[in-house]
Parts: C-alpha cells; sequence; structure tokens
C-alpha cells in the first residue's frame, strides 16, 4: 500500500491560488456575459417604450378624430 507523500504548505497554498485564479477568470468570464445581457436588455427596454409612445401618440390622434358621441353633446 502507496500513501501519497504530506503536502508541502507551499505547495497546498499554490494549489489554492491556483483555485481562487481560475474562479476569479471564470467570474469575470460570467460578469462580462451578464454585462452584455443587461445591455441588451436595456436596448430592447428603450425601443419598447419608444413604440408605446409611438402607439400612444396613433391612437390619441385616432380618439381625435372621433366624431362626437351623443352623450358629449348633453
Amino acid at each position: 500500500m502507496t500513501s501519497s507523500p504530506p503536502q508541502h504548505p507551499i505547495d497546498q497554498i499554490t494549489q489554492r491560488v491556483d483555485l481562487l485564479l481560475q474562479r476569479y477568470a471564470q467570474l469575470q468570464r460570467t460578469n462580462g456575459l451578464l454585462s452584455e445581457q443587461v445591455y441588451a436588455l436595456t436596448q430592447e427596454r428603450d425601443s419598447l417604450q419608444s413604440r408605446l409612445q409611438t402607439a400612444r401618440a396613433k391612437v390619441d390622434a385616432l380618439i381625435e378624430r372621433l366624431p362626437p358621441t351623443p352623450e358629449d353633446a348633453a
């Protein structure tokens, strides 16, 4: 039966630092992707708000063109 020799503390620290660096790189990639999604969703929201304002203006213009109803005259 062979057992692995105990690791030197420097080796343990090196391994942990390597894992931390990998995790940091992964988090940076994830953050970049999330930032891109936020930007895209912000652009989509702004576009939808603009379209909504245009639609409201058109509906308001159509309402103004309607003839008065008998209830309005009374």
